[in-house]
């Protein structure tokens, strides 16, 4: 008898333990549905500010203007530090070096975009052309602003 209660609690252990997994495999698929629908919202809301303020110069494919506008496919100032890149946004640049290329025309402070369009508009940028990196979010750029 006592062998008997044994495995039965033995197996309500196992259900037990069994549906416990299935509940925190539920809640994390739940919360990646979640970030990735906030990504998908702000790579839309980052679209529009590209095409709005940035294309002009970056171009549609964000190649750049040989000389004059920096590329933004695949560029170390793009792809590294997140707080540089927000600083370009929010200070503007003029005459700068980036990969061992030289451009000149100069880029005006964006800084009256709001702290989410700039984190958007750079996990656009960030994650477009054939980037893939890391998101920005609204927390880093408020960091970065408050400097």
């Amino acid at each position: 008898m006592k062998r008997l209660v044994s495995a039965m609690l033995l197996v309500l252990w196992v259900f037990s333990a069994a549906a416990q997994d299935k509940k925190t495999n539920q809640a994390a698929e739940k919360s990646k549905s979640s970030e990735d629908q906030q990504f998908k919202a702000s790579m839309a809301r980052g679209k529009v500010v590209y095409n709005t303020y940035c294309l002009t110069c970056h171009q549609a494919d964000g190649g750049g203007v040989p000389r004059l506008n920096a590329p933004l496919i695949k560029s170390s100032s793009v792809l590294g530090d997140k707080s540089k890149l927000i600083n370009i946004i929010l200070n503007g640049m003029q005459g700068v070096e980036i990969d061992g290329e030289f451009y000149s025309n100069s880029m005006p402070p964006a800084d009256y975009l709001t702290d989410q369009q700039i984190a958007d508009v750079l996990t656009f940028i960030r994650n477009s052309f054939g980037n893939k990196a890391g998101a920005v979010n609204l927390s880093e750029v408020k960091a970065v602003r408050k400097k």
